[in-house]
């Protein structure tokens, strides 16, 4: 291939990955790929090809075993006498190969290198993809600050570029990484804003990608019928492109996991139904058990996917929601043996969400089995309490505000059922994850969390509270705060104490029933 015919066609896919014309790229490089499947690296613009081979290989074309083989043309040694604008896009094909490997420390070494040398270059497009990979890194490691930084420099470098599809592409990790930060309504305005833009397109990748991220967004709200629709329409778009893509398992291992909630929900009715001989029960409890069949159908379709691509994160995600679900159905060895595999996998990439996420699954079974009186009550307690710390610790290497808060709760409810007396822990944990949670919607966790409020305001010392507060000592506390924690110390007392009616303590203290009512379901009190 001569120089000129080369440059047309590294111009070309530059032109069709800026512009999400994927196809059309796949297209040139399909017919290229007939010729010449190796990489010369003494031929002009062969390392600035091998880059944007590695950017195609992201968006569906053929493996990263193509980006692996031309990278041995470059190795370590040759790379000290390559031109600087070469070096750079050597290290960006490295650094893709890195994220796809799961080392991404190295990957962030590599992208810094080129950050640091951008002024060296005049192609915007490489900039942007740079600080693109960047947030990616930063992502998966939790630290979403600066995958945000990068998110936000990646979309302005595209925009400058002229590319507004690759921009917009941005746009979408941008969005999903302020929802994480509790910005949901400036995420969907650009998770809206992409979607206008990338529907024109046939990226069917990130339009997948974006019906993912509605349906993770429409799921934290507790719209799980929302979210599975979305999660459905992200397997069609990604289907569209490569029916076994790694993304493709995640909508399936989201998809289980907001069938276990739903299987929850029912269970909860079936609870219920029992209690009052509802004849519905029998009807409940089949629909109770397809939900869990289907969720653990999803997941083993996910797990197929992802040891296809030899990918930890996604695989350890899948232990874990599996993990879950075999504690809800008190299958404890099969839910113990998932946490144990997913921190394996998570250990063996430094992952610490994977590793909390599995530490905290191990803590809530060995809870499980205190409740159930299983195996020697000291040594479980023991196991319990290791890992709720553990967890905690884990949790608190990432900026995952919910993962760090389950943890924490996790780990009070343990000292609770473990260590009454040590009530101030708790209700310092319970404290830390009230924090963490506000403004979220009552969801799960949330549920955990009035759990845990409930077992501290029990085991706590009404005296001694009283008696700190008398003398100042309130900690961070607001006015507001203090208001609802004294309501809560205060307001299950006299209920025990006018005979758990209500209406008494509604006119006992002139207040609304609601306002009662709402102290009691937030302590798991009302109706018990």
């Amino acid at each position: 291939m001569t120089s000129a015919v080369r440059t047309d066609l590294l111009d070309g896919l530059r032109e069709d990955l800026g512009l999400r014309r994927i196809e059309n790229g796949m297209a040139r490089l399909n017919e290229y790929w007939r010729g010449f499947s190796q990489f010369d690296p003494d031929e002009p613009e062969a390392a600035a090809l091998l880059c944007y081979v590695a950017q195609w290989v992201d968006a569906g074309w053929k493996t990263i075993d193509v980006v692996v083989e031309g990278l041995s043309a470059f190795p370590k040694g040759y790379r000290s006498r390559l031109r600087l604008s070469d070096f750079i896009h050597v290290l960006m094909a490295e650094g893709v190969v890195w994220v796809h490997d799961e080392h991404v420390d190295k990957a962030l070494a590599n992208f810094g290198q080129i950050l640091a040398l951008k002024h060296e270059t005049t192609d915007l497009r490489l900039i942007a993809l740079a600080h693109f990979w960047s947030s990616r890194c930063h992502r998966k490691s939790g630290e979403y600050d600066n995958a945000l930084f990068h998110a936000a420099e990646g979309y302005r470098y595209a925009s400058d570029a002229g590319m507004e599809p690759m921009a917009a592409a941005m746009r979408v990790a941008e969005s999903w990484l302020l929802f994480q930060k509790g910005r949901t309504k400036d995420a969907l305005k650009l998770l809206s804003e992409a979607d206008a833009v990338l529907s024109l397109t046939d990226d069917f990748i990130t339009r997948g990608n974006i019906q993912s991220s509605y349906g993770r967004m429409y799921r934290r709200e507790g719209r799980y019928d929302l979210a599975l629709r979305h999660f459905s329409q992200a397997i069609v778009e990604y289907s569209q492109r490569d029916p076994e893509h790694r993304n493709l398992a995640r909508s399936l291992a989201n998809m289980g996991y907001v069938e276990r909630l739903l299987a929850l929900q029912l269970r909860k009715r079936i609870d219920a139904d029992a209690a009052q001989r509802r004849k519905a029960e029998p009807d409940l409890r089949r629909e109770y058990e397809a939900i869990r069949e289907q969720a653990l159908a999803h997941l083993d379709r996910a797990s197929e996917i992802y040891n296809i691509h030899g990918q930890n994160r996604g695989a350890g995600t899948v232990c874990v929601n599996r993990g879950h679900l075999h504690l809800d159905s008190g299958d404890l060895d099969n839910a113990t043996a998932e946490a144990k595999h997913a921190y394996t996998l998570g250990e063996a990439k430094n992952d610490y969400i994977l590793m909390a996420r599995a530490k905290l699954l191990e803590c809530m079974v060995e809870n499980n089995k205190l409740e159930e009186e299983i195996e020697d009550p000291a040594w479980v307690a023991h196991l319990a309490l290791e890992a709720g710390r553990e967890s905690v610790e884990l949790a608190k290497r990432t900026e995952n505000r919910r993962l760090q808060a389950r943890a924490l709760i996790w780990h009070g409810l343990t000292i609770c059922n473990t260590s009454p007396g040590t009530a101030d822990a708790a209700r310092d944990l319970c404290e830390q994850a009230g924090a963490l949670l506000k403004n979220e919607v009552q969801d799960h966790i949330w549920e955990d969390l009035q759990t845990l409020k409930s077992k501290v305001v029990r085991a706590g010392n009404m005296d001694a509270t009283l008696q700190a507060w008398s003398q100042g000592v309130v900690g961070e506390r607001t006015f507001q705060q203090l208001t609802e924690d004294f309501a809560d110390l205060i307001i299950p007392k006299i209920w025990d104490h006018e005979g758990r009616k209500v209406a008494r303590v509604a006119k006992r203290l002139s207040i609304s029933p609601k306002k009662v009512r709402r102290v009691l379901a937030r302590l798991g009190l009302h109706g018990a």
